[in-house]
């Protein structure tokens, strides 16, 4: 008998929250980019709450060099994300440990060595969030004067990962024997060289870490166009997505189910867990009451160039605020990002003024603000009408938002038999409910892990 469903939660960190002005909230320290004893403690009550994983994101290069409002923002400065993972990974035991890393800037090999040591440290809790990379300003601290073009690099990142896989498979589970008496560390035939030559990279190989106790870290995606759909059906274990409506999640989780069993893959190895920004009060009007605190705080220069990065576009400096969203080039960046916003904009004739405030706290994603009952609800919606198999909880400041989500919507997500209260093993794929990877060589996959997580 197939056990029934249940929520997937992660917890995306992004520093103090995920409220361009959560830094100034008083339940956030002002200097929780340079505190590692900060990502502790949220990684730790994470893990006490049975969340699945704990998640970072990541940017290489100050996206706002506009000095009126980056002097005004804490979102440009932190901890590179397998760095301060790796700390994470010897204070936890159980939770998934996901970082984002671009193909667009990085070499395959960095990528499948960094990951495959993560996951070796953490015992097979590793992800690995694939992204390509949208802003200028990365590409500008990486010696090209422009991004890739969107088709293209997509193109890349797919030759990308079927790199980094090959090296995840230089060595079958079983190859290190280590057997001092006849002086064999491992068995020569289970090194498997990859001798890549493709379009975009050419690589020998093999990997210099060994296989995890989960085969290989899992592969996470966010790109949501049509380009990001077609990779994250052919690839991708988890997807991380923005939706604000029901209609618009169970549209997106039909085509990725779709796209993956036409790639052959089993549907229901591929999580869905979108991004979801909840504001919780006792009562709907404490939630209200919450959230416009957080809305006041906001700087109208810091507002406008949330704007401008998250659609993709130059600068928007020069319209009035209080006047419509003017017709804008298709950018090169977030192409999805720049659809939803756009369509949002003319649906509901918001101003520019009006869209920056409905992106300040979820960027585009989903934003709940109510009682931890209606949060619950409205989960539960959006899981049971297969719009989700889990969400990424995006707290509006850190720890406090996360603590409350935990303290007050989690319980009543338990008891209506939606989350566990047990993790059902010690890999990241174990309580995700994702199959371990059959090594090439190996035959069938494995159905439990080599080894066990190091206490």
């Amino acid at each position: 008998m197939r056990k029934s469903r249940q929520i997937k939660l992660g917890a995306f960190l992004m520093t103090d929250g995920h409220h361009i002005a959560g830094w100034r909230h008083p339940r956030a320290p002002g200097n929780a980019n340079v505190r590692v004893d900060h990502f502790l403690r949220l990684a730790r009550i994470a893990e006490a709450a049975k969340f699945d994983a704990i998640f970072l994101s990541d940017s290489l290069g100050v996206r706002d060099t506009s000095l009126d409002s980056v002097h005004r923002t804490s979102r440009n400065v932190g901890f590179e994300p397998l760095t301060l993972l790796s700390a994470l990974a010897v204070v936890t035991h159980n939770i998934g440990l996901v970082g984002t890393a671009s193909t667009s800037f990085n070499e395959p090999f960095h990528i499948a060595r960094k990951f495959a040591s993560l996951d070796l440290i953490s015992g097979g809790r590793a992800g690995w969030n694939l992204v390509t990379s949208s802003g200028e300003e990365e590409a500008r601290n990486f010696n090209r004067d422009s991004h890739i073009p969107h088709a293209e690099r997509y193109e890349r990142a797919g030759e990308f990962l079927d790199v980094v896989k090959g090296l995840w498979n230089s060595w079958e589970d079983d190859a290190f024997v280590r057997d001092k008496l006849s002086g064999t560390f491992f068995e020569p035939e289970k090194m498997h060289v990859l001798n890549h030559r493709g379009r975009h990279f050419t690589v020998r190989g093999p990997l210099n870490v060994a296989r995890s106790p989960q085969g290989h870290p899992v592969v996470v995606q966010a790109g949501a166009s049509d380009d990001g759909r077609a990779l994250a059906g052919a690839s991708a274990e988890a997807i991380f997505c923005a939706h604000r409506t029901l209609a618009e999640a169970r549209a997106f989780y039909a085509d990725i189910k779709a796209r993956a069993a036409n790639a052959g893959r089993d549907p229901d190895h591929v999580k869905i867990m979108p991004g979801v920004f909840p504001v919780i009060g006792h009562t709907a009007a404490e939630a209200q009451e919450k959230f416009e605190e957080l809305q006041s705080l906001i700087h109208p220069t810091v507002g406008l160039r949330l704007l401008s990065t998250v659609m993709g576009v130059g600068d928007l400096s020069g319209h009035d605020l209080d006047g419509p969203l003017p017709d804008l080039p298709e950018t090169n960046g977030p192409k999805s990002r720049q659809r939803l916003l756009l369509d949002a904009a003319r649906r509901d004739n918001l101003t520019i003024r009006q869209l920056y405030l409905s992106i300040a706290g979820a960027r585009g994603h989903w934003q709940v603000v109510g009682t931890p009952v209606e949060i619950a609800d409205a989960l539960e919606e959006r899981f049971v009408k297969e719009g989700a198999d889990g969400f990424n909880i995006m707290a509006p400041h850190l720890p406090g938002g996360l603590e409350d989500f935990i303290e007050q919507v989690v319980p009543i997500l338990r008891k209506r038999g939606l989350f566990r209260t047990e993790y059902e093993g010690t890999t990241l794929r174990e309580n995700l409910g994702l199959p371990f990877p059959a090594h090439p060589a190996a035959g069938t996959p494995r159905a439990e892990p080599a080894v066990q997580a190091a206490e």
